[in-house]
Protein backbone atom coordinates (compact mmCIF):
# COMPACT_ATOMS: atom_id res chain seq x y z
CA UNK A 1 0.00 0.00 0.00
CA UNK A 2 2.62 2.22 0.77
CA UNK A 3 4.28 1.70 -2.68
CA UNK A 4 1.41 2.72 -4.21
CA UNK A 5 1.44 5.89 -2.06
CA UNK A 6 5.03 6.93 -2.61
CA UNK A 7 4.94 6.01 -6.18
CA UNK A 8 1.46 8.60 -6.83
CA UNK A 9 3.30 11.35 -5.23
CA UNK A 10 6.46 11.37 -6.76
CA UNK A 11 4.39 11.35 -10.10
CA UNK A 12 2.96 14.22 -8.85
CA UNK A 13 5.68 15.80 -7.69
CA UNK A 14 7.27 15.02 -11.62
CA UNK A 15 4.17 16.53 -13.34
CA UNK A 16 4.32 19.24 -11.08
CA UNK A 17 7.77 19.97 -11.90
CA UNK A 18 7.84 19.64 -15.33
CA UNK A 19 4.68 21.87 -15.46
CA UNK A 20 6.53 24.55 -13.56
CA UNK A 21 9.19 23.99 -15.87
CA UNK A 22 7.28 23.57 -19.07
CA UNK A 23 4.44 26.78 -18.46
CA UNK A 24 7.02 29.51 -17.44
CA UNK A 25 5.14 31.94 -19.43
CA UNK A 26 2.69 33.08 -17.31
CA UNK A 27 2.89 34.17 -13.51
CA UNK A 28 -0.34 32.47 -12.60
CA UNK A 29 0.37 28.89 -14.37
CA UNK A 30 3.73 28.81 -12.40
CA UNK A 31 1.92 29.67 -9.10
CA UNK A 32 -0.48 27.17 -9.28
CA UNK A 33 2.89 24.67 -10.42
CA UNK A 34 4.43 25.76 -7.06
CA UNK A 35 0.93 25.15 -5.11
CA UNK A 36 1.00 21.67 -6.54
CA UNK A 37 4.18 21.17 -5.74
CA UNK A 38 3.52 22.22 -2.03
CA UNK A 39 0.35 19.96 -2.31
CA UNK A 40 2.14 17.03 -3.23
CA UNK A 41 4.85 17.38 -0.93
CA UNK A 42 2.25 17.79 2.09
CA UNK A 43 0.55 14.94 0.85
CA UNK A 44 3.92 13.18 1.31
CA UNK A 45 4.80 13.96 4.08
CA UNK A 46 1.25 13.34 5.80
CA UNK A 47 0.75 9.71 4.44
CA UNK A 48 4.58 9.17 5.84
CA UNK A 49 3.86 10.32 9.45
CA UNK A 50 0.27 8.30 9.28
CA UNK A 51 2.37 5.31 8.43
CA UNK A 52 5.35 5.89 11.12
CA UNK A 53 3.34 7.48 13.93
CA UNK A 54 4.79 10.75 14.45
CA UNK A 55 3.34 13.96 15.12
CA UNK A 56 1.62 16.37 12.86
CA UNK A 57 2.41 19.36 14.34
CA UNK A 58 5.47 19.61 11.42
CA UNK A 59 2.67 19.45 8.82
CA UNK A 60 0.34 22.23 10.60
CA UNK A 61 3.90 24.40 10.16
CA UNK A 62 4.16 23.28 6.83
CA UNK A 63 0.51 24.45 6.18
CA UNK A 64 1.03 27.46 7.45
CA UNK A 65 4.29 28.42 5.68
CA UNK A 66 2.60 27.13 2.36
CA UNK A 67 -0.73 29.55 3.06
CA UNK A 68 2.06 32.22 3.15
CA UNK A 69 3.54 31.56 -0.11
CA UNK A 70 0.40 31.19 -1.60
CA UNK A 71 -0.50 34.29 -0.16
CA UNK A 72 2.38 36.20 -1.06
CA UNK A 73 2.57 34.55 -4.93
CA UNK A 74 -1.19 36.26 -5.48
CA UNK A 75 -0.29 39.26 -4.12
CA UNK A 76 2.59 39.87 -6.17
CA UNK A 77 0.15 38.80 -9.39
CA UNK A 78 -2.60 41.51 -8.18
CA UNK A 79 0.60 44.21 -8.13
CA UNK A 80 2.46 43.11 -11.08
CA UNK A 81 -1.27 43.31 -12.96
CA UNK A 82 -1.99 46.54 -11.16
CA UNK A 83 1.07 48.08 -12.50
CA UNK A 84 2.11 46.26 -15.66
CA UNK A 85 -1.63 45.21 -17.09
CA UNK A 86 -0.71 41.57 -18.06
CA UNK A 87 1.24 38.40 -16.13
CA UNK A 88 3.25 37.85 -18.69
CA UNK A 89 6.69 37.21 -17.11
CA UNK A 90 8.86 36.92 -20.53
CA UNK A 91 7.71 41.05 -20.80
CA UNK A 92 9.53 41.71 -17.52
CA UNK A 93 12.73 43.25 -17.73
CA UNK A 94 14.96 44.31 -14.52
CA UNK A 95 15.91 47.23 -15.59
CA UNK A 96 12.60 48.84 -15.55
CA UNK A 97 11.53 47.92 -11.98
Amino acid sequence: MMFYVEGSVMLGLSVGGLSFVLNYSHLLNSLLSLEFLTLMIYWGLSTSTMFIGNDFFFLLFYLAVGACEAVLGLSLLVSSVYSHGLDYLKSYSALLC
